[in-house]
């Protein structure tokens, strides 16, 4: 029961830190490029669409264990240690309320994925 709690403990503190970093990329304190990289890594914590398919043995959770940790922790340290306290009192607020992901953003993500994947088709069909 204490590792069950432990992998409870452990998802509410990346859930919170999802928050922050959606946060830090809708901060104009916040330099250009880490926002572009907190959109990132958002972005891809969301994507029904992984690197490594979920379906592959061991590694298909692989890229769900270490890139997103990874992308947290790198946009962790770009941002200024004050915008970083502001960020997670607001997530600490926002998680608090129990506020549920929007759809609206889910759609949005969805769509650029298939508007990259038309692109790359167009772009091979146009190739052949």
């Amino acid at each position: 029961m204490q590792a069950i709690s432990g992998w409870k403990q452990r998802a509410k503190q990346l859930k919170t830190a999802v928050c922050v970093i959606y946060l830090v990329s809708k901060d104009p304190r916040v330099p250009w490029y880490t926002r572009t990289l907190a959109a990132c890594v958002i972005g891809y914590a969301f994507s029904p669409i992984d690197l490594i398919p979920d379906p592959i043995p061991v590694i298909g959770y692989l890229d769900d264990l270490v890139f997103i940790p990874l992308g947290i922790a790198l946009v962790l340290r770009m941002v200024p240690a004050p915008v970083l306290a502001d960020c997670r009192e607001r997530a600490k607020a926002v998680m608090e309320q129990g506020k549920q992901p929007s759809w609206i953003a889910a759609g949005v993500i969805v769509t650029i994925w298939l508007g990259l994947a038309g692109v790359i088709a167009s772009r091979i069909i146009q190739a052949l």
